[in-house]
């Protein structure tokens, strides 16, 4: 989830799709959208669906971290050792 919280929070407030933050953060997606899910419930993550940026192409579910969210990232990483902190947008 701290990877995930630091690749968010250095893109902030942007959506962002599933499969870029799978990408970016080095997650598999059976993690990525369980956490994805879990954070929305907690109130850290929302969702929306975008439309689509080609015609023919469905619509895809985006994420973005809501207040809540951006005001843990940085506690988050306050936690982690030195060597792993993220850094500031």
């Amino acid at each position: 989830m701290l990877k995930l919280l630091e690749v968010m929070w250095a893109s902030a407030p942007r959506w962002r799709h599933g499969y870029d933050l799978m990408k970016e953060a080095g997650l598999l997606s059976g993690t990525l959208y369980p956490l994805l899910m879990r954070m929305s419930e907690q109130g850290l993550v929302e969702a929306e669906w975008l439309p689509p940026a080609q015609p023919g192409r469905p619509a895809r579910h985006a994420y973005r971290l809501t207040a809540k969210g951006l005001a843990l990232a940085p506690a988050s990483a306050a936690q982690r050792p030195a060597g792993q902190r993220m850094l500031p947008v």
